[in-house]
């Protein structure tokens, strides 16, 4: 069986995704997409699968798009991964399949998404429809706040600023949860706890074991299910506890990292991504 790994940083993720599949008596291929050029309809790598770990969510998608062409099964999907990296679209897909989310309101110029925050109220939550890491979340607690700073990104312009991406503001613990999700199993969760109200670990969140209740598996996976037209993958899904309505999923990530998770939840999460792709490979054939 021949596995590539797409990804042109090896992190320690990857680093760990590889040993998985050694010590599965798989040697993976690394797939660097920085070395793609690719003529269409000639393009086929020497893979029968390939997990997708880019770095870049652009670049993650376009070669999804040119390995699925060559016909090789790419996890996640290109149809999976364009939803999570596209907030609007996760949201959207989430709504439909009625997976519970924080009221949110998109808005395509500022007049609108000022009226769109009044509507929803202060303390808002104003956000990126692409982007990771914790990246250009602002919280507004006024109007004026909320004039600035989408007058801010009016003016900066750019495709990442013509869409406004407004959610109500939840007045969680000092913490959030992530769980991952490998196929339509929630295998473990942790918490992410910060004095800040951004909670992501790559912002200085701490992590630790949250256990898996049947409540939040059952969400993850109609989150999972509602991103990747019912088939599942290789998802992280982040949480909010709101002392009203209980859990509320925030987004869907298709190529999370896992490092800080691996020991706080004593699950070997790379393994199960391993194995989860073999099997995948055995289904196709």
């Amino acid at each position: 069986m021949r596995v590539g790994i797409l990804c042109s940083r090896v992190r320690i993720e990857e680093k760990l995704l590889f040993a998985a599949f050694e010590r599965l008596n798989i040697t993976p291929w690394r797939l660097d997409e920085r070395a793609i050029a690719a003529r269409v309809g000639w393009y086929a790598p020497d893979v029968d699968i390939v997990l997708e770990r880019s770095v870049s969510t652009s670049a993650g998608l376009v070669a999804a798009q040119l390995l699925e062409a060559a016909g090789i099964h790419v996890i996640n999907n290109y149809a999976t991964a364009s939803v999570c990296a596209d907030k609007v679209r996760s949201t959207l897909a989430l709504d439909v399949a009625n997976v519970p989310q924080p009221v949110t309101e998109i808005a395509l110029s500022s007049e609108a998404a000022l009226e769109a925050v009044e509507r929803i109220g202060y303390p808002a939550v104003l956000k990126p429809a692409v982007g990771s890491w914790g990246r250009l979340l602002a919280r507004v607690n006024d109007r004026d706040a909320a004039e600035a700073l989408i007058e801010h990104k009016t003016v900066l312009g750019g495709v990442g600023h013509l869409v406004f991406y407004v959610q109500e503001y939840i007045e969680k613990p000092a913490r959030d949860i992530r769980a991952f999700v490998i196929g339509d199993e929630t295998i473990c969760a942790i918490y992410r706890t910060s004095s800040h109200w951004i909670t992501n670990t790559a912002r200085g969140g701490q992590a630790s074991n949250c256990p898996v209740t049947p409540e939040l598996a059952a969400i993850c996976r109609r989150a999972a299910l509602a991103v990747s037209g019912g088939m599942g993958g290789v998802l992280a899904v982040d949480l909010l506890e709101d002392p009203a309505r209980g859990l509320l999923v925030c987004e869907v990530n298709h190529t999370m990292e896992f490092r800080n998770s691996i020991d706080t939840t004593g699950v070997n999460i790379p393994e199960h991504i391993a194995r989860y792709a073999l099997a995948a490979v055995e289904v196709a054939a």
